[in-house]
């Protein structure tokens, strides 16, 4: 990427010899094709026809022969020999001949370093020409040259050229800049001055050849910046492409040492808004503590982040990265999801770009999950990925896992272990074991699903759970014992030497619990030894090692013999690991006191492994750059430097002005009112961003429209205007809230839509009105155009929205149930069938509410609040949970303008707010129906209940009984379905109870008061069947309670809501124990 020197001189260079190369083919493709290579050829007669050419008085053929010349270079072939011939000709006076000579002698003139320094003095004069690209190309030529000896001339001639009038021959200085100094370094100090001349340049296309060269020379010379830091940021967006990305990694380097962190002061922030929370002012006034002035960000800071932010549009992939690596390390945690957008655009790019910006994804993912939560599809692997892109869209998967979306994502893996893909299907298996570990409500849903994948015919596969079995069985080893004795019963099966090892390890560490087994092992294990791989003799040596100390009775002799034949094997590790053991093992005289330690050695607990994500500590390196991709420091690499704790003086970035005369004109009118203008279109206005808050953001907002107006040049028109008016939505979205945060909501919906159509109408005569009316309407414009945003919002799309981008506001679109059974029969292989007409949904149960607490009566100034779940259909949305909150007034005044203000809520939950109680009397007690969209997650909704004087944050903590929705259905129908619901879709457990629960009337009264499911009927008197669904996604959940003998239950929950189904088996089974 950007870390190493990038030579703009090389690569130039290619593309001109390219195209050159090219026309020289097609003009000489007929001449050229017969003096191909011949056998028994004469090697110094390959370029006789050349030689004759360039020999010839007519430029004609002269310059016939440097374009089959300059054809050979761009073809790759060596034309070194005829350097003799071609150097001859850099005196012609034929400009287009001139031209490719120099062409020709940059490419050479290193190898050909006597014979270049002949025409020295010819380059010399070269660089007076009139033309500025023989100038330009001299200079090149001349700075080609790698002898110490015209360091002089090449420096005097890198001054002249600084001072050129051509902005293209001072481009070719700063280039000529970096090979002086990579020549001699002791010019340092004298190149140090030209970089300073140069930086001051205002030609773009100067810009990003000197910041190149200021990186290579004197990176660590920031004072230079100060004084153009503000013209590089304006430049920015008129700048060559490949100059925006050095550009962009220097000022991101730069803003490291000369801003503050915007990090620390959002937390610093956050503190001080709690403490206003529940602190009045009079009690500050009363302690005379002054509040603590809110972080306000650097204008010079919000300049690099504003006019770097247009550049996301940009059509080269590593103007994004660039962009995208600058936002990471130095936006607010708050305003770096705008870059996630343009990272996905670039995933349809060739895959070289898919792999370097799917690596930093990954890396962003671990720090910063909800910046690609709502593009989870983004990250579907498609089978015609290559194995690597695979692997990287699977690690970003992994990563994004969460409560909500991991059925969703466990469905994907079932469907990629089935890949022909063998690595890709092996890291699968692995990924499933992260999100197991990771999400401890899916752990025995991933447990079940590895162990069905142990009947897989691939052997790989196998190899592969039986690895990843191993590591989370060491989590919790005393609840899957059966587990264990499955994979012993594999063993005679599985051929991979690496799973045969993981399944001995396994016996071996934990054969206390498997006491008949593990000898049984151990003996057929010892038959096979010597025919057995390197890796699974040590671990046979384990075994019988950790037998032997347990169970020295059946193991004993067997040890014995494993020990003798081991002594002889070939490998020499085998050998060693043989003596240690039996000098631990088989005590004798020459034993030393090391073997009464040996159950100590072989037999301590070991600690459960940590299945972490390979690019956990990536982020050490800086993002978009080679040594973050290769994961080790790259030659050339430049350090991140770390957030200053103090804020050094900004004035060093302050440059005089020099006001332009204003010429007056006969009418009386000046002239310095459009050089004012201009200058408005590369300036930040300070005024604005030094006076009050909320004045600043409308300020940024205004002038991010105005510079994303001007970047349009540089991207294309369509997305540009698109994407603009997204940006204004937002940042008037943004600052419409903070204005309107006092402001008390419309009593109903109906009149907030009224109200607002008549502030539409109001603005529309206020704007043909008076002057003076236009205070009175200020409040209603903002509530105008707040509306309008929101609008424009909705019916834009702009062609960054992909087929992925079609819902942002939810993380994860949650399945329909019907495509959701489908999927999962897909899987399992059975028939389809409709369950549409089978499954309706029934009347509830009827059981006692329970009530919740959700505001105290002290708490809440004589105000207290319970809530309780209906059971019922919520009347809003059939997606929401219906929620009845009773409130009541406990004080001796009436309590006023009762309704719900700001929301906390997590991604994709909703709420609909309960109407405004106008007056609440004392005593008095008044329902309030509300409805809840938990997005089937037991999250809670956090709110605050407003009054007319006070504000109290309240939080509505749902149940998982009460996200479900009771269904009818037959016996045979729900044994279908859960068919359907398998291996990964089903978690069971066993219960132990007392005679008096397991009676048939006790189960249903404990389930049905647990969770609003409805009674399947059942042809057997010791099976009780339980059918619902979820609310927000209709996904069934089927329960299933066989009582055994002895008062034991056979609990088994099918569903596709993995996380559902986990806490529900947890929750059921601890009403069902209970007495």
């Amino acid at each position: 990427m950007a870390t190493n020197s990038i030579s703009y001189n090389d690569q130039g260079l290619g593309r001109e010899s390219t195209e050159l190369g090219q026309e020289a083919t097609a003009m000489t493709s007929g001449g050229g094709a017969g003096a191909g290579f011949r056998l028994f050829s004469v090697d110094y007669k390959k370029n006789e026809d050349l030689h004759q050419m360039l020999d010839s008085n007519k430029d004609s053929l002269k310059l016939e022969a440097m374009k089959r010349i300059v054809g050979m270079i761009a073809k790759g072939k060596d034309a070194s020999e005829l350097f003799p011939a071609v150097v001859k000709n850099v005196a012609s006076k034929n400009i287009e001949l001139k031209k490719l000579v120099y062409v020709y002698l940059v490419r050479y003139a290193e190898e050909q370093q006597d014979l270049a320094l002949l025409s020295i003095s010819t380059f010399q004069r070269a660089l007076k020409d009139p033309n500025q690209l023989i100038r330009a190309s001299a200079l090149r030529v001349l700075s080609s040259i790698r002898v110490s000896i015209i360091v002089p001339i090449m420096m005097l001639s890198i001054q002249e050229a600084v001072n050129d009038l051509s902005p293209y021959v001072r481009k070719t200085a700063a280039h000529a800049i970096q090979k002086l100094y990579s020549l001699d370094a002791e010019q340092k100090e004298p190149l140090i001055e030209i970089i300073e001349k140069l930086l001051k340049d205002k030609s773009t296309l100067v810009a990003g050849s000197v910041v190149m060269s200021f990186e290579e020379v004197c990176p660590e010379r920031i004072d230079l910046i100060h004084k153009n830091y503000r013209k590089l940021c304006n430049l920015l967006v008129d700048v060559e492409e490949w100059g925006q990305v050095v550009i962009i990694n220097m000022l991101t380097r730069y803003a490291r040492t000369q801003f503050l962190s915007p990090w620390k002061e959002e937390m610093m922030l956050d503190e001080n808004n709690e403490k206003a929370f529940y602190d009045s002012d009079e009690d500050q006034n009363k302690n005379g503590v002054a509040a603590k002035k809110p972080y306000i960000m650097d204008p010079d800071h919000r300049l690099l982040l504003r006019n770097t932010r247009p550049l996301l549009q940009s059509r080269n992939a590593a103007v994004v990265m660039g962009v995208a690596q600058l936002y990471w390390h130095l936006a607010p945690k708050s305003e770096v999801n705008i870059v996630a957008k343009s990272l996905i655009r670039l995933l349809r790019s060739h895959r070289e770009v898919q792999y370097v910006v799917l690596q930093n994804i990954a890396t962003m993912t671990i720090r910063n999950k909800g910046m690609f939560e709502p593009y989870l599809k983004s990250f579907y692997i498609r089978s015609t990925d290559p194995t690597q892109i695979k692997i990287l869209k699977l690690e970003i998967l992994t990563n994004l896992t969460s409560e909500t979306n991991i059925p969703i994502v466990l469905r994907e893996f079932q469907t990629y272990v089935k890949s022909q893909d063998k690595q890709f299907a092996a890291a699968t298996i692995q990924a499933i074991g992260r999100c197991a570990t990771n999400i401890s409500e899916v752990t025995d849903t991933c447990l079940n699903g590895l162990v069905y994948l142990l009947s897989n015919r691939d052997e790989n596969v196998v190899a592969e759970s039986v690895v990843v079995i191993k590591k989370l069985l060491q989590t919790q080893p005393s609840q899957h014992s059966e587990i264990i004795k499955h994979m012993a019963k594999l063993l005679g099966n599985i051929t991979v030497p690496m799973a045969r090892a993981s399944i001995l390890w396994l016996i071996g560490e934990y054969c206390e619990r498997v006491p008949k087994i593990a000898p049984d092992v151990l003996r057929k294990v010892a038959k096979s030894f010597t025919t057995e791989e390197e890796i699974v003799k040590l671990q046979i040596l384990n075994l019988g090692a950790k037998l032997c100390l347990t169970n020295p009775k059946q193991t004993k002799l067997l040890m014995q013999y494993i020990l003798n034949v081991a002594k002889y094997d070939q490998n020499y590790d085998i050998r060693d690991r043989t003596r240690f053991i039996k000098q631990l093992i088989v005590p004798n005289e020459k034993s030393g006191a090391l073997s009464k330690y040996a159950k100590k050695i072989f037999l301590v607990q070991k600690p459960a492994p940590v299945l972490e994500s390979p690019f956990k500590d990536r982020d050490r390196f800086q993002l978009s750059t080679l040594s973050h991709t290769l994961n080790t420091k790259a030659n050339g690499y430049l350090e991140l430097p770390e957030w200053p704790e103090s804020a050094p003086d900004p004035s060093v970035r302050n440059v005089e002005v020099i006001q332009p005369v204003k010429l007056v004109t006969p009418g009386g009118k000046s002239k310095g009112k459009k050089d004012n203008l201009d200058g408005k279109f590369y300036s930040d206005s300070e005024e604005q961003e030094d006076s009050s808050q909320s004045s600043e953001s409308s300020s940024e907002s205004e002038s991010d429209s105005k510079n994303e107006d001007s970047s349009s040049s540089s991207s294309e028109e369509s997305s540009d205007s698109e994407s603009d008016k997204e940006e204004q939505n937002e940042e008037s979205e943004y600052s419409n809230s903070e204005n309107n945060k006092t402001k008390t909501k419309p009593k109903k919906l109906n009149s907030a839509t009224s109200s607002e159509s008549e502030d539409s109408s109001s603005e529309d005569d206020s704007e043909s009105g008076n002057d003076s009316d236009l205070e009175n309407t200020v409040t209603q414009k903002k509530e105008e155009k707040k509306t309008v945003s929101v609008k424009a919002a909705k019916q834009e799309i702009s062609l960054l929205d992909l087929v992925d981008f079609s819902d942002v506001s939810t993380p994860v679109t949650l399945p329909k149930p019907v495509m959701a059974s489908r999927l999962a029969a897909d899987l399992e292989g059975l028939s389809l069938s409709s369950t549409a007409a089978v499954i309706d949904v029934a009347t509830p149960v009827f059981v006692p509410p329970k009530s919740y607490p959700l505001l105290h009566r002290m708490s809440g100034k004589g105000l207290g609040a319970e809530y309780h779940f209906s059971r019922q259909q919520c009347i809003y949305n059939s997606k929401m949970v219906s929620v009845q909150i009773i409130l009541t007034n406990n004080s001796d005044k009436e309590i006023r303008n009762i309704r719900i203000g700001e929301r906390k809520l997590a991604s994709g939950m909703r709420i609909h707010d309960f109407y405004e109680i106008e007056c609440l009397e004392p005593g008095t007690s008044k329902t309030a129906s509300m409805g809840i969209d938990f997005c089937d997650s037991t999250q809670a909704a956090n709110f605050v209940l407003c009054t007319c004087n006070d504000q109290f944050s309240v939080t509505v903590q749902p149940p998982v009984g009460e996200l479900l929705m009771p269904v009818t259905t037959s016996e045979k129908d729900f044994k279908k379905e859960q068919g359907k619901l398998t291996g990964m879709n089903e978690n069971s457990t066993a219960i132990t109870g007392s005679p008096q629960n397991s009676s048939s009337q006790a189960i249903v009264h404990k389930v049905v008061n647990m969770a609003n499911v409805g009674v399947v009927p059942s042809g057997q008197d010791n099976i009780h069947r339980f059918a619902a669904k979820t609310v927000n996604s209709g996904s069934l959940v089927l329960i299933t309670i066989e009582v055994k003998e002895g008062s034991t239950m056979q609990l088994r929950i099918n569903t596709e809501k993995s996380v559902i189904g986990s806490v529900l088996l947890r929750e059921l089974k601890s009403v069902l124990s209970q007495d």
